[in-house]
């Protein structure tokens, strides 16, 4: 089987192109990566190569004949009106094509007026979605096509050193890793961590990370005197590696999420995750089997989550082994990579009878 998957500039280290690096070495089809949009990071938009890209898709269609085309847009406005026309191509002659919305912006998907969007968007062949919350909104807006649910992933050489036995249960270190931005929550877990620091003064904080709230967060430790906070900067490979391993638990109160890899990666490194009811993770998280889930922002209600790990390791030493299992089952790459060649070589083979 072979499935021509368009996907931004591998340059690009996270996000979709992070994504399909990850699943690069675990395709057992004959896949092909079609790179759209900007090449670069320097690039300030990537409509000046639409034209070329629309050229370059055609022409691997028409020479390399695929049996199945993979889209991988965000579900918004300025987004999804590149990879409609690709769809709208790829669909006009008559090639099989499925669309993996990895991003989502609700304010977007509770506009009206998407009849043409709609209408384009049935003539996929099936939509893959990271959380139930955007099905049920797509089937609302009137999406007839199957619609499959999809993740994120776990990198297979993240953890392949990972000892499970590690995890004894006790909480030194929380840990905060992703883009440090107001909506993903960094305030409150900055919030959080000074209210535990109170009753427990040996506990410490990591963030890790850049983004625009990077600077403004830094002066609310300082102006705040909150003690044994550090801030990493962005990690990456062995270092990356270290974070995982070296923190005890991980906190993700974001406000907005599709399936974050970081609370992934984290439970693959047998971490308890304490988080929000945000997108994918209210599919698939157990409170207090995983750790603890709230839709509250109130930084006491998540102190309390975590006072209540930090009373009981042997309650955090059954969360790591079943969120390390967990995560092995559903997160990892290679186990993703089989998921998506099956779901599409069974839609084409129903497509055929």
């Amino acid at each position: 089987m072979k499935i021509l998957i368009n996907i931004p500039s591998l340059k690009f280290i996270g996000g979709v192109a992070g994504h399909y690096m990850g699943l690069k070495p675990y395709w057992n089809e004959n896949i092909k990566y079609n790179t759209v949009g900007k090449r670069g990071k320097k690039d300030s938009n990537g409509k000046y190569y639409l034209p070329w890209d629309i050229i370059k898709f055609i022409s691997k269609i028409i020479f390399w004949h695929p049996d199945a085309i993979m889209l991988n847009p965000s579900f918004r406005k300025t987004s999804i009106i590149r990879d409609i026309i690709f769809l709208f191509i790829s669909s006009t002659i008559k090639q099989k094509t499925f669309i993996f919305f990895h991003g989502w912006d609700n304010n977007y998907a509770k506009q009206p007026d998407k009849k043409k969007l709609i209408k384009t968007l049935n003539r996929a062949e099936g939509i893959f979605v990271l959380a139930s919350e955007f099905k049920e909104q797509l089937l609302m807006m009137g999406i007839k096509v199957p619609i499959f649910p999809g993740t994120t992933i776990v990198n297979d050489v993240l953890t392949k050193d990972f000892n499970i036995e590690s995890r004894n249960g006790s909480i030194n270190t929380l840990l905060f890793l992703s883009r440090i931005e107001i909506e993903k929550g960094i305030l409150i877990a900055i919030e959080t961590f000074k209210i535990l620091k109170q009753k427990h003064p040996s506990l410490k904080f990591k963030i890790t990370g850049k983004g625009k709230a990077l600077s403004k967060s830094r002066e609310y430790v300082k102006n705040n005197n909150i003690k044994d906070v550090e801030f990493t900067g962005e990690l990456l490979g062995k270092n990356l590696i270290e974070a995982f391993n070296g923190g005890d638990l991980y906190i993700f109160p974001s406000f907005a999420e599709g399936m974050p890899t970081s609370v992934l990666e984290s439970m693959a490194f047998g971490l308890p995750v304490v988080t929000r009811k945000v997108g994918g993770l209210a599919d698939f998280f157990e409170n207090d089997k995983m750790g603890y889930i709230t839709e509250s922002f109130n930084p006491n209600d998540f102190a309390l989550g975590i006072e209540k790990l930090i009373k009981s390791p042997e309650k955090c030493r059954e969360i790591s082994r079943y969120n390390y299992q967990y995560a092995q089952k559903y997160f990892m790459a290679s186990g993703v990579a089989k998921y998506i060649e099956t779901t599409i070589e069974n839609e084409l083979k129903n497509d055929q009878h």
